[in-house]
């Protein structure tokens, strides 16, 4: 049992770990799946697939198992963290974290929240019948829980921000460089959130809030970004640490996330105001987020080898949960590439669904996939040891 004392805001990153898992195993279902009559596989879609024994129903029942079971592990968590959390609230160590850098972690809590409203969806929209019928009410009580996740994020972050300013106590690019990256991460999940609402919803008014909002939040995660490099790159003359190798690595989340974004944007100005998107357009800006991610995906492996503490920076974080984050790059890697494979080459006739070199295609992205699954289990074993 956690000591009150003891807890802190990046316990959230186990929940936001299993969450964003299951949303992984959905990302299967979702591409593999037809769902001709909806943006998004509903119930309907995986019961005809469930009903035609071949490998795809294969596939459909392997990931729904692991949706739900990453997901209960994901709420069961979720719910334990904010029991923690409020009574953390109480103790004189929350009080002293609002004069330290840490102060940021407490943006941890808006981004697992956010994928817990995103997980919720699918998990409504996969196991109930019919509901996609009348989805188009249940958007705007998303649309509330994403509104109150942003307003909550960007209340943290500019207390944050405006108190580091004042004081001049910070250097952006030499302290807890792991832990910054979450206020980029939050304001980038919170960005998906939005986007998602504004291609799926059939209300125009609606659909450009969520449009609106999610390019709001992309633009200030794009802005963090260049400046937490900008400075970062200052001091690499000095050499680097583990956890700068590692902020490397983490570009791959930060990547899918607004390339998802984008497409979302797209989707959503085509469904609501019945504008064309070149194809090709998704192509090339998948091609450079993918290859962006290669890039820092390589540099971070040489690097981290290279200092040969990796080992050590798990062992020295696992308490805090903040070990959690090295999952995030492999999960995210696979799920952009999905989208990359289904969205910028199936769909531009480059590469047939379902044919041999669709699946090899999808090869290395499935195996960094489980990659991830392995690495959140040993985590959660030395967690709870």
């Amino acid at each position: 049992m956690v000591s009150r004392e003891s807890f802190s805001p990046t316990f959230y990153l186990k929940s936001l770990a299993s969450g964003v898992l299951s949303i992984s195993f959905f990302i299967y279902i979702m591409f593999l799946v037809p769902h001709p009559n909806s943006p998004i596989t509903t119930f309907w879609d995986i019961f005809e697939i469930l009903g035609k024994g071949d490998y795809i129903t294969f596939i459909t029942t392997f990931s729904l198992v692991f949706v739900v079971a990453f997901a209960v592990i994901h709420y069961k968590l979720l719910i334990l963290n904010t029991k923690q959390f409020l009574i953390y609230r109480k103790t004189d160590s929350y009080k002293e974290l609002f004069s330290t850098n840490k102060q940021v972690t407490l943006m941890a809590i808006p981004l697992t929240y956010t994928v817990s409203i995103l997980l919720a969806f699918i998990l409504l929209v996969g196991f109930v019948p019919g509901l996609w019928s009348i989805v188009q009410y249940i958007f705007p009580i998303i649309l509330i829980g994403f509104v109150i996740n942003g307003i909550y994020a960007l209340k943290v972050f500019f207390n944050y921000f405006a108190r580091i300013m004042l004081t001049g106590e910070f250097n952006f690019g030499k302290k807890d460089k792991v832990i910054q990256m979450l206020a980029i991460f939050s304001f980038s999940m919170i960005s998906v959130g939005f986007a998602s609402l504004g291609a799926m919803s059939s209300n125009i008014t609606l659909s450009s809030i969520g449009v609106f909002a999610s390019l709001f939040f992309a633009t200030l995660a794009s802005i963090l970004t260049i400046l937490k490099f900008t400075f970062g790159f200052k001091n690499i003359k000095k050499g680097i640490d583990i956890e700068t190798a590692l902020s490397f690595s983490l570009m791959i989340p930060l990547l899918t996330l607004l390339g998802i974004t984008f497409i979302r944007i797209t989707f959503g100005l085509e469904h609501s105001f019945d504008k064309q998107t070149d194809s090709i357009t998704i192509f090339i800006l998948g091609s450079i987020i993918l290859t962006l991610q290669l890039i820092f995906g390589f540099l971070s492996y040489i690097l981290v080898k290279k200092l040969g503490t990796f080992e050590k920076f798990i062992n020295e974080n696992i308490k805090t949960a903040l070990s959690f984050i090295i999952v995030f790059p492999n999960i995210t890697f696979f799920i952009f590439g999905m989208f990359f494979i289904n969205i910028a080459l199936v769909n531009n006739g480059i590469v047939e669904q379902y044919s041999t070199n669709y699946f090899i295609l999808m090869s290395p992205f499935v195996l960094t996939h489980f990659r991830a699954i392995i690495l959140f289990f040993k985590l959660k074993k030395r967690f709870e040891s």
